[in-house]
């Protein structure tokens, strides 16, 4: 069976009358009218031109793909943003490798510098360690944009931020009206406390001021791993009538902590969450949580990216604040009686 030739931009140029440089320019849409683009991209087409990835590179000292490098893909909001960042680099033709650290800083650093090396055009990374040195050296070479936290060794990188703060403090408030007096919060364990994720130190601050005793936990970002971290903390005499999560995944992970232990949410122990993944409103009970703009969040970062790819762009930094969203796994806390203690 005779194998069919492959079309070249010297067919497409025969097909269009044009010389095999004005198709080139008409294909990567530069120097000549949209219908002249038009109307080789429809000969491309017809012909079953594609155009050979490792000589455009070349031509154009670009390789049209992007780092997408993840903290960890075991929490579902990072898979999630994951799949959402890949979508929307596409529309600007441009491909996604995405990374997994893992929960790692050593291996977020191993992989990050591994896609510099292989020459990505950009980085967009929702770091683990956003202070380490190594995202200047990265950010001096190729585009870097940031989402949840700046990176003070790279000036450079573009930031898209969360205002984490009005979130923990209109969770701890939401959680203190319904009469909780202790709670514990469930963060990362392998991120460290930043300007821009200042978990610990701001919510014991915000909780004394609301009279809580907030007590920190340190989690991993998968549903297993949260419940295992939960468990001991509800099994303790003095253990917390709710529980506030930093992220959907580790608040699942009380659910099935509080499972195992007998108690029910939230008559028992009320749970909150922080991302308000697809899946809050099918658990039993729906999750309260967080629900961020997430379609304005990855619009931001992706455009920043590619205008810098492009040399259009500066730095700048674009904050996102969340709104809660009060479903039913947070309730008054309960009496011995039974009643609830909230008026």
């Amino acid at each position: 069976m005779e194998r069919r030739r492959r079309a070249t931009l010297k067919d497409v140029a025969a097909a269009t009358g044009l010389s095999t440089a004005a198709v080139s320019y008409a294909l990567r849409g530069l120097q000549v009218p949209v219908e002249t683009q038009e109307r080789v991209r429809a000969a491309a087409r017809e012909l079953g031109y594609e155009a050979n990835p490792i000589a455009r590179a070349l031509a154009s000292g670009r390789t049209g793909t992007v780092g997408v490098l993840c903290g960890s893909l075991d929490d579902l909001w990072q898979q999630s943003l994951a799949a959402a960042l890949s979508r929307g680099l596409m529309e600007h033709d441009r491909h996604a490798i995405i990374a997994d650290s893992a929960g790692d800083p050593g291996r977020e650093r191993m992989l990050a510098l591994r896609l510099r090396d292989q020459q990505v055009d950009g980085v967009l990374a929702s770091p683990l360690d956003p202070t380490a040195e190594f995202w200047g050296d990265i950010s001096a070479e190729i585009p870097v944009v940031t989402i949840g936290d700046a990176m003070p060794a790279a000036p450079k990188a573009g930031c898209v931020l969360f205002d984490n703060r009005y979130g923990v403090a209109t969770a701890l408030g939401h959680l203190a009206d319904l009469g909780h007096r202790r709670v514990a919060l469930l963060r990362h364990a392998a991120l460290p406390t930043t300007p821009d994720r200042p978990a610990d130190a701001f919510a014991l601050q915000r909780g004394a001021e609301l009279g809580l005793d907030v007590v920190v936990v340190s989690s991993p970002a998968s549903v297993a791993g949260a419940a295992a971290a939960v468990e001991p903390v509800l099994r303790a005499d003095d253990a917390p009538t709710a529980l506030f999560c930093l992220s959907d995944s580790m608040a699942y992970g009380g659910y099935l902590a509080a499972h195992r232990l007998g108690l029910d949410v939230p008559r028992d122990v009320s749970v909150l969450g922080y991302d308000d993944h697809e899946t809050a409103e099918l658990v039993v009970p729906a999750l309260t949580t967080f629900r961020w703009d997430a379609d304005g969040i990855v619009a931001a970062a992706v455009a920043q990216l590619v205008a810098a790819i492009d040399g259009s762009g500066e730095h700048r930094t674009q904050v996102f604040r969340p709104e809660l969203v009060a479903r039913a796994s947070t309730a008054p806390v309960q009496t011995p009686s039974g009643r609830s203690s909230s008026v």
